[in-house]
């Protein structure tokens, strides 16, 4: 598939987007359960601090659910229609739902706003897709570690932007400003990105796209690998506020370091994803994939010894370094392995392995650390990640190594 001639600028205002979306799904997270209480005050309803932190994970993680639920289907209509219009319906869907969570009165009004900007959201993937299918072959690792970066930033701006905003102007305007971000880059996509016609749909019936992949036991292996991503570094979310509990002396400075070690992992990713995306086109993005994964696993090692709240967020940032060229590496191969008509469907099911990530994650962090203890989470985070390493490279016989030029 040759290279569309507009894939730099579309590529700029697909990350522009990315940051976007993402910034406004992640803004709410330092003041969620104060919002989820004072909308239980206005209902007159007596919730408890279990029954705030219960109301609080189900609008967070709602989003996302809906995200990867309705990512395949997205992927679908982007391959018949055309990958711009599903980031103008995407960018739209979500300044609207954002702005329109400024002005809920009820907890189920919240949660009903979350769902639906999971369902009519979608801009990471048709980004995914738009950016994956339009950039030259050699280039495709280097733009979508550009692309991964600005959704990197975002959720390291999102936490970070909403706690400095809340205070400042209101848990309700700091809503309609992230409806405000998204709008200018519903307008910048509607004004910038160019996208050649797409071919009319087939009337005759078709096989389903998964029938259509020519190697499906390697392209299930990615997919898998896409999910572990997201895992790692969820894993410890349910318990990164206790653990940094232990290592630190007062409890004032809980709050401020588990922030920090949050945003430490995705910041990293920010700072490396371009580089190592660059070194992917270079020596292969399935090495690059499974080298990932394997340092991943051997920096979570040291995380289950630490002692001090900054040797934990050091670690988290050198973690967040070695994923960086996961997911682009992973993205690239899935692309290059799968007939062009197809890329859209396949890419969304990637999309929606990584929110499984996102649920798979905290639960497999909260039981392991129900049953055995805290520090036992990084060991068993470990040994996920090098069995997907160890998928990843078995499957090196069938798969491509590298996207070349001349594919």
């Amino acid at each position: 598939m040759t290279a569309e001639p507009h894939w730099r600028s579309n590529l700029f205002v697909c990350t522009f987007g990315a940051f976007t979306t993402v910034l406004a799904m992640t803004v709410l997270l330092p003041f969620l359960p104060l919002f989820v209480a004072e909308l239980a005050e206005k209902q007159h309803r007596t919730l408890g601090q279990a029954g705030i932190a219960r109301w609080s994970a189900l609008c967070f993680g709602a989003t996302y659910l809906a995200s990867g639920l309705a990512a395949p289907l997205w992927g679908r209509v982007a391959d018949r229609f055309g990958r711009k219009q599903i980031l103008i319906r995407a960018s739209l869907g979500m300044a609207v739902c954002m702005s329109l969570i400024g002005v809920t009165q009820s907890l189920w009004q919240l949660l009903a706003l979350r769902l639906l900007a999971g369902l009519v959201g979608g801009f990471a993937s048709g980004a995914t897709v738009l950016v994956a299918t339009q950039t030259p072959r050699e280039r495709s690792a280097w733009a979508l570690g550009i692309l991964s970066s600005g959704t990197m930033a975002g959720s390291v701006a999102g936490p970070l932007l909403g706690g400095l905003l809340a205070p400042a102007i209101g848990i309700r305007s700091t809503f309609f400003l992230a409806g405000g971000l998204i709008f200018a880059a519903f307008l910048l996509v509607v004004a910038l990105v160019r996208e050649a016609p797409r071919p009319r749909p087939s009337a005759t019936a078709q096989p389903s796209a998964w029938r259509q992949v020519p190697d499906r036991r390697v392209v299930a292996t990615l997919l898998f690998a896409g999910m572990l991503l997201t895992l790692a570094n969820m894993s410890i979310e349910p318990i990164v506020t206790l653990f940094v509990a232990e290592l630190v002396s007062t409890q004032a400075t809980v709050a401020p370091w588990s922030g920090a070690i949050m945003a430490a992992a995705a910041l990293g990713s920010v700072l490396a994803a371009a580089r190592v995306g660059q070194l992917a086109d270079r020596i292969g993005h399935r090495r690059v994939a499974v080298w990932g994964l394997v340092l991943c696993a051997l920096l979570l090692l040291p995380q289950a010894a630490v002692q001090a709240a900054w040797q934990l967020l050091l670690l988290r940032f050198a973690m967040g370094m070695a994923l960086a060229g996961l997911m682009p590496s992973i993205t690239s191969l899935i692309r290059h392995a799968v007939p062009p008509g197809i890329a859209g469907r396949i890419l969304a099911l990637n999309i929606s392995a990584q929110y499984v990530g996102f649920v798979a994650g905290p639960l497999l962090g909260s039981a392991v650390a129900a049953h055995l203890g805290m520090r036992p989470v990084f060991l068993a985070t470990s040994l996920v990640m090098l069995l997907g390493a160890g998928l990843l490279w078995r499957g090196r016989k069938s798969g491509p190594e590298r996207v070349s030029a001349t594919v």
